[in-house]
């Protein structure tokens, strides 16, 4: 056996064969290295979507690999003796494959990069970590433009990226006179609903997708969630063909009905495009230029593409900014103080309020939920019910096919349940049950009256909200974006504020809202 160079570590969301871990390669001293552990399943619960989407995805770029001759150790979670994490598996290839150094693309979880690290020096080996090309931006580039700043905005960053790659641009200033369409791209569907949506690109098992659902179930049986009608895709051909039926007959009315929500309908106007971009399936690049080539073409308007655009070039790039600027530390920020348990019912949907049990049941199936059910749902009531924060990133972090720690955390942590004190928003992002009633017709079909703050019938997200603002009324009075909210307790009375007492307190030990279950 000829002396092996460089082992090229690849993990579960670089599945590229254009990552710069493997510029240089050569097959006849390098290889590369892969591994499934059940360790990445179980730090935190995964749910069974997500398991299969990440295996399934990193076993069909394994063929990849083989057929583009790149050699390749792989370790797959049913062999014989295989260690339970990523580490030991490779502390055990180094000692048997004697590689002189160890190369990779930067990871996007600092627990991964640690422990490999840790391993590196163990050996010891070099370790060359190389930039990840994947993104628009470099971490050393958000920080440039995070240094001095009072405030990081990503609006400011995502005009400066907009210049930068020259998207959406005439010379300096923005297609359309105007950087942000928000204020178009916030309709409901109305009683009518959303009509005929054109369907969700499926693709049905192959035989390798298959052999990793049955894995799965077998070895995960415990873990939530259903693999029914799993139907992602796991290779880039699918990848790419999402990307292309998006573009064709969603991304006109993406931006329009991004906002909105329809009970049992989980597509809706989306790309469904995240876990194939987080996985490294499709480049960002090539995702923005379709995009923008629909306007310029007139296939889509401007409020949707420059919408869709913002969501890749600017939040996607930002967050991974901020986690990687804001790491290890972030992970442990809790602002609020916020210390309840994540009810149960969050990994069964088993909950009588129905924009809670529609937002729930349907990540279970399909390990997906739109940007609004995340942050104005699911998110919201456990920032107002007061939920340890590190807990719901560990609920967001198992449940999603596309949840990777790098986007999660801070889309978690920072923005849905501001943990991070205004980090990354400007103000706790928090609403009374009318909001969801003004995007959705869930209230219709819900015994709880968004329009009630206390008694039986009262929304437990009306409740939570003033109860959320008695809480911390000190702190949020301080904030100028929160001041006429915070005023609004001033004209409750002692017998109502008291009443939202005891309403809350009845929420928070679970005699309201839980229990129903409509599996």
């Amino acid at each position: 056996m000829s002396e092996l160079r460089s082992l090229v570590v690849v993990l579960g969301d670089q599945l590229d064969l254009d990552a710069s871990a493997f510029d240089g390669f050569d097959g006849s001293i390098d290889a590369v290295w892969m591994a499934e552990a059940a360790d990445e399943s179980t730090h935190v619960w995964s749910s069974k979507p997500r398991t299969v989407m990440f295996l399934a995805a990193m076993r069909h770029f394994a063929l990849a690999l083989r057929q583009a001759g790149r050699p390749l150790h792989y370790t797959r979670l049913d062999a014989s003796r295989q260690p339970s994490t990523l580490a030991a598996a490779l502390q055990v290839d180094i000692s048997r494959l004697q590689p002189a150094r160890l190369v990779m693309t930067a990871p996007g979880d600092w627990r991964l990069l640690e422990a490999i690290k840790a391993v590196a020096a163990a050996h010891p080996l070099p370790l060359e970590i190389r930039e990840d090309r994947h993104f628009f931006s470099s971490v050393r580039d958000f920080a440039a433009h995070a240094k001095g700043r009072k405030s990081l905005r990503m609006e400011y960053f995502y005009r400066e990226q907009r210049k930068r790659h020259q998207v959406l641009m005439q010379g300096d200033q923005p297609v359309g006179e105007q950087w942000n369409f928000d204020a178009d791209n916030r309709e409901a569907f109305g009683t009518a609903g959303p009509g005929a949506v054109p369907q969700r690109t499926k693709f049905e098992p192959d035989d390798v997708t298959r052999e990793v659902i049955e894995l799965v179930n077998t070895r995960f049986a415990d873990h939530p969630g259903q693999l029914d009608s799993f139907a992602w895709p796991t290779t880039r051909a699918q990848a790419l063909q999402s990307l292309l039926a998006f573009i064709e007959q969603r991304l006109p009315l993406f931006g329009r009905y991004q906002d909105a929500m329809w009970p049992g309908d989980a597509w809706l106007y989306h790309s469904h495009l995240s876990a194939a971009l987080n996985l490294k399936l499709l480049n960002p690049r090539e995702v923005v230029a379709a995009a923008e080539a629909a306007y310029h073409a007139g296939h889509a308007p401007l409020a949707s593409v420059e919408g869709f655009i913002r969501q890749i070039l600017g939040w996607r790039e930002y967050v991974r900014g901020i986690y990687w600027t804001q790491m290890p530390g972030y992970l442990e920020r809790n602002a609020l103080s916020a210390q309840e348990e994540l009810p149960g019912w969050y990994w069964t949907g088993a909950t009588d309020m129905a924009c809670l049990r529609d937002a729930i049941t349907q990540t279970l199936e399909h390990g997906y939920a739109n940007h609004i059910q995340r942050l104005m749902v699911t998110g919201l009531y456990a920032l107002m019910l007061g939920v340890n924060p590190k807990q719901v990133h560990a609920w967001y972090l198992a449940v999603y096919v596309d949840a990777v720690e790098w986007v999660e955390l801070p889309n978690t942590l920072g923005m849905s349940q501001y943990a991070d004190g205004g980090v990354m928003g400007s103000k706790p992002y928090i609403a009374t049950g009318k909001y969801i009633q003004r995007m959705s017709p869930h209230c219709k079909g819900c015994r709880y009256d968004p329009a009630q703050r206390s008694g039986d019938s009262a929304c437990p997200f009306t409740t939570l909200y003033w109860d959320f603002l008695m809480r911390h009324e000190t702190a949020l009075a301080k904030n100028p974006r929160m001041a006429l909210q915070v005023k609004n307790v001033a004209r409750l009375t002692d017998a109502q504020k008291q009443a939202v007492n005891e309403r809350a307190a009845a929420i928070r030990c679970g005699t309201v809202g839980a229990g129903v279950s409509h599996g």
